[in-house]
């Protein structure tokens, strides 16, 4: 036996054909192949007849020990792999998802290979057949991979392991953070190193994505229209002094961080009740659309001199600066720009965002407080160091010319959202809310040229918030319907032939050996219509996907479409804009948020010319 195992180790090493020499082995090390723990775990604790089961490979590897990843460097390496087996009956487990390898070089090899180091997680997936009757089914597992050190490979060793699935009544999520750990590890890049990702594994880690996601958002598109009303606060507030910014930046901050606990609050109840959830599927609605519409105009009339809202003395006292500007208008203020940040995903959010809204409802809490915090912290700096306060110009007539050009701003998103609410409902009910708006604006300035506390102005005013609600109930009540139309390139100027988004047809497409490409959008996601003009809809990638026969599906998640909701989830993803590469043979790549073509490109063509 001690011969054999010498014998295997140094044919192993021989057909690397990347060792300066072979180097001596001693019998200990001969007989102690296995350098790795391995674990198995499955993601529910009870799985219903019919559904999707996920299961998770944990390869510990041991310290100064490494093992070739999934796609060796080089084609006379031993891959690292993972094969489930389902019983007799079953439909085949999918291809297990590996992370990508990381880049290192070691003494015998002239060129950086690609390893797998520390915690590694591998995540499959078994379908139960729908007539299973309740009990505990065997799913085996065979891990095969080889132990190598700086200086030399051990032979290959295969380990298998049996768990126990059991089939009743869904049960409880297990594992969450495993899963979500085997997402952040499957969507790194290639040089990354997963040292990093393993040990965001840690609730900490999720904490500081969470935070970074959420100071990305300040510079996301759906948010700068809503700095235009911070600059016009916070210059009245510096008219007041340091307390006045102070607690107007407090105040903002505020805001933010009571509308991601409402938000979390809303995800809790929705997961309770067995609905599904996700970042910026409200814009789903069309009443939720239609009222942000108005909240949006209104805001824009506001800017424009229409009309104040005057406050109670007291309110107005405690502001400091005025009814507009005080402490109820930088609160508002946060509200708002945490509504019109939902539409937009940030770099990081959608790791976080996956793994908060698997958690128990103290982490969801805990986490959605984390990315509001990165969201407020801006203005969370501006209250430790008012001094800042001095870069903000002092209040003059270029005050009033400012306030009319932000609300021409304003004006703008008011009517991005109006193209949203398009692709929600019909053309008749469009046209209606149109000019409900429309009626409801001309009262407003009829108002604002009548006596201030006039009877006659307060019975615009009524008349302007009676439009109001009229104009939401006519677009929540015409959720039904073809959409008036849809939103990012025409199709009759896409460069790429999209398809209609099929999930059993992306595999099975992948499984005969095409590659597979699906845009996750919806017609309320700014980012991804800026990611589909600028990066998607353009020569280089169109002409990729031709030369490589790329098969482009697109799943529209502008109304609510659960299978697609589904779809999001098995990747540990609840926001878009996302993006997939189902690759033959190997694991799907997920892309960034932020998409660039050198992404999708340096992908395709070593892919094609293998």
């Amino acid at each position: 036996m001690t011969c054999a195992g010498l014998i295997a180790s140094v044919c192993a090493l021989a057909v690397s054909g990347v060792a300066a020499q072979v180097p001596e082995i001693s019998p200990q090390e001969a007989f102690d192949l296995e350098k790795g723990e391995i674990e198995i775990v499955v993601d529910r604790s009870t799985h219903a007849p019919g559904a999707d089961a996920r299961l998770a490979v944990i390869l510990q590897i041991e310290e100064d020990w490494h093992t070739n990843s999934h796609e060796p460097t080089y084609d006379n390496l031993i891959a690292t792999s993972v094969t489930f087996s389902a019983p007799p009956g079953w439909v085949d487990p999918s291809e297990p998802e590996y992370p990508p390898g990381l880049m290192k070089t070691f003494s015998f090899a002239d060129t950086p290979i690609s390893v797998y180091d520390g915690e590694v997680v591998i995540v499959g997936r078994v379908g139960l057949p729908a007539d299973l009757e309740p009990g505990t089914y065997p799913i085996r597992t065979s891990v095969t991979y080889q132990a190598c050190d700086d200086k030399m490979c051990l032979a290959p060793v295969t380990t298998e392991e049996t768990l126990g699935l059991t089939v009743d009544v869904a049960g409880d999520p297990t594992n969450e953070s495993v899963f979500a750990v085997g997402a952040i590890m499957r969507g790194a890049p290639g040089g990354q190193s997963l040292a990093v990702t393993t040990e965001s594994r840690g609730f900490l880690g999720f904490l500081l994505l969470a935070f970074i996601g959420g100071l990305i958002l300040n510079a996301m598109p759906c948010v700068l229209p809503v700095l235009s009303l911070k600059v016009v606060g916070l210059v009245k507030s510096a008219e007041a002094g340091r307390g006045a910014v102070v607690a107007g930046s407090l105040a903002t901050a505020l805001g933010i961080l009571l509308s991601f606990l409402l938000l979390a609050s809303a995800a809790v109840i929705a997961r309770s009740a067995g609905a599904a959830v996700g970042w910026g599927i409200q814009f789903q609605n069309p009443g939720f659309v239609a009222g942000l519409t108005v909240v949006v105009l209104l805001f824009t009339l506001n800017l424009w001199g229409l009309f104040e809202i005057p406050l109670p003395a007291s309110l107005a006292r405690v502001g400091a600066a005025g009814p507009t500007e005080g402490i109820v208008g930088h609160l508002t203020t946060g509200f708002f720009a945490t509504l019109m940040a939902t539409p937009c995903s940030a770099p990081f959010l959608g790791t976080a965002l996956g793994f908060a809204l698997t958690q128990s409802t103290a982490t969801t809490f805990a986490m959605f407080a984390a990315i509001g915090t990165g969201m407020a912290s801006p203005y969370l700096l501006l209250a430790l160091a008012p001094g800042l306060g001095r870069i903000i110009p002092r209040p003059g007539l270029w005050m009033k010319r400012f306030r009319i050009a932000m609300g021409f701003l304003l004006a703008g998103t008011a009517l991005w959202l109006l193209y949203v609410l398009s692709g929600l409902v019909a053309l008749p009910p469009l046209v209606g809310f149109a000019a409900v708006l429309l009626v409801m604006s001309l009262v407003t300035w009829r108002a604002s040229r009548t006596e201030p506390f006039s009877s006659r102005r307060r019975a615009l005013m009524i008349v302007t918030g009676a439009l109001c609600v009229a104009s939401v109930a006519i677009a929540a009540r015409a959720a039904d319907g073809e959409p008036a139309r849809s939103l990012g390139v025409a199709p009759e100027d896409r460069l790429i032939a999209w398809q209609t988004f099929d999930r059993e047809r992306a595999e099975r497409e992948a499984s005969d050996g095409r590659y597979v490409f699906v845009d996750v959008t919806a017609d309320w996601c700014f980012t991804c219509k800026v990611n589909e003009g600028l990066f998607l809809e353009t020569e280089e990638v169109a002409g990729a996907f031709e030369r490589h026969d790329v098969l482009a599906l697109r799943a529209d998640w502008t109304r609510r479409d659960d299978a697609i909701g589904e779809f999001l989830a098995s990747f540990d993803r609840y926001g878009i804009p996302f993006y997939v590469l189902y690759r033959p043979g190997q694991a799907p790549h997920v892309f960034s948020e932020l998409l660039s073509k050198s992404a999708i490109l340096d992908l395709l063509e070593p892919a094609a010319s293998d």
